[in-house]
């Protein structure tokens, strides 16, 4: 986990992804007195604004913190692929956790993408926000067969999706693999746009933004308290940890873990280079690469993740990560020009068994955190966002502990 009270923005990310802001965002103001409200959330990134927007439309009283401009944090660095696949495939949780947990875990990932596109449209958000198939290539050792037996799994579970063989893929796609699994379900955006659009509804509702930083925390069996660096208190029925990687001492899981990503976009490129939908696109391999277009045209292209959360030597591997980065989307889209419009990097965290970390923090029944979202970052936030808004709201469920913070590391069972 990487330290609360050194790391910045900067520690995050770095270069420029082609991200807009959107709307202007609410004002943030400082406090200048002591306050109370319903629910505080530390963190006014992705996960922090769906939270907001959420907690906020079941009529509660919302203050929102955040110590640097909200969203340009890890939420400028994400890709904004909002898929339901998980980075562990069906198959593979199935064998950790038993196939039906592993297969509501993927309705319920499905279900959140659903949730959010239907939110982004009767919100009105834009954000560059549309529907999306992916396309799930076979990569590594991951050929046909296993392919097929994932896609008979997703079957069995009630989830869409669609095996091409090589030809069908090559002739539909033009991309040169031996087989690929097609889902529709999942979208894509602007990640930051869409935070700024999420605050601005919250703000317009009654939350209130405000500018410090979270110094320390305390709960009890009634109710919660931040105290900020200025030395004043918030206190609250709540607290959500909306922070990322970047928890206080309280929050700790074995399963969770701090790497590093690395992602480009082209120049907008000729239409007819681009491939049908245009969807997104990922690799069926432990070590996969990612992309996606953009609505001028762009193409992005992400991964070479290291286990390696070291800001420094993220922003210095950054000209050797941007050329394996083109080398692999000209082998993957042979007739893309390899031009360079953006470069960028980001921390993000991941688990062993590739499920979020949401809920109550053990010890803390007021306090509720949510990260390890791996490459199901957006999704995750906001299934986050409304596991906590049923928590909060005083509901208890079993399927909550699929991502329980305190859940054992299956690996080792």
């Amino acid at each position: 986990m990487l330290d609360p009270d050194s790391t910045r923005h900067e520690d995050l990310r770095s270069g420029a992804s082609p991200w807009l802001s959107g709307p202007p965002r609410p004002a943030s103001i400082g406090l200048d007195s002591d306050t109370r409200c319903d629910v505080a959330i530390i963190g006014g990134g992705i996960t922090g604004a769906l939270a907001a927007e959420h907690l906020t439309g079941l009529g509660h009283d919302v203050i929102v913190v955040d110590r640097e401009r909200e969203g340009f944090g890890s939420t400028a660095a994400s890709t904004a692929m909002l898929q339901w696949e998980i980075d562990l495939p069906l198959r593979r949780l199935a064998e950790l956790y038993g196939f039906d947990k592993a297969a509501d875990v993927y309705r319920r990932s499905f279900k959140a993408v659903e949730g959010l596109i239907e939110s982004v449209a009767t919100l009105g958000l834009g954000s560059a926000f549309h529907p999306r198939d992916t396309v799930y290539l076979a990569a590594g050792d991951i050929g046909p067969r296993e392919l097929r037996e994932e896609c008979a799994l997703r079957s069995r579970a009630g989830l869409p999706g669609q095996l091409l063989d090589h030809a069908t893929l090559l002739g539909h796609y033009g991309f040169d693999r031996a087989a690929a699994i097609v889902s529709p379900g999942s979208a894509e955006g602007d990640p930051l746009s869409l935070c700024h659009a999420l605050l601005q509804v919250a703000a317009a509702r009654g939350a209130k933004l405000i500018r410090g930083e979270a110094v320390a925390f305390d709960s009890t069996a009634g109710s919660a308290a931040v105290t900020l660096g200025c030395g004043r208190t918030i206190e609250a029925s709540h607290v959500v940890l909306a922070t990322g990687y970047v928890m206080p001492d309280c929050v700790h899981s074995e399963l969770h873990r701090v790497a590093s990503s690395w992602a480009i976009a082209t120049l907008p490129q000729a239409s007819e280079v681009l491939w049908p939908g245009p969807a997104l696109v990922w690799e069926a391999s432990e070590d996969y690469v990612y992309c996606r277009t953009t609505v001028d045209g762009r193409i992005i292209i992400g991964g070479e993740d290291e286990d390696d959360d070291d800001p420094d030597h993220r922003e210095a591997a950054g000209p050797q990560k941007t050329a394996a980065l083109l080398a692999r989307l000209q082998a993957l889209v042979p007739g893309a020009a390899p031009t360079l419009g953006h470069a960028w990097s980001g921390a993000f965290g991941q688990t062993q068994d590739g499920l979020p970390l949401i809920g109550r923090v053990p010890g803390h029944p007021r306090l509720l955190a949510a990260y390890g979202y791996g490459g199901n970052g957006i999704t995750f936030s906001y299934l986050a966002s409304r596991l906590m808004g049923a928590l909060i709201g005083g509901v208890e469920a079993p399927w909550f502990s699929h991502f329980a913070i305190d859940r054992p590391d299956p690996t080792q069972s």
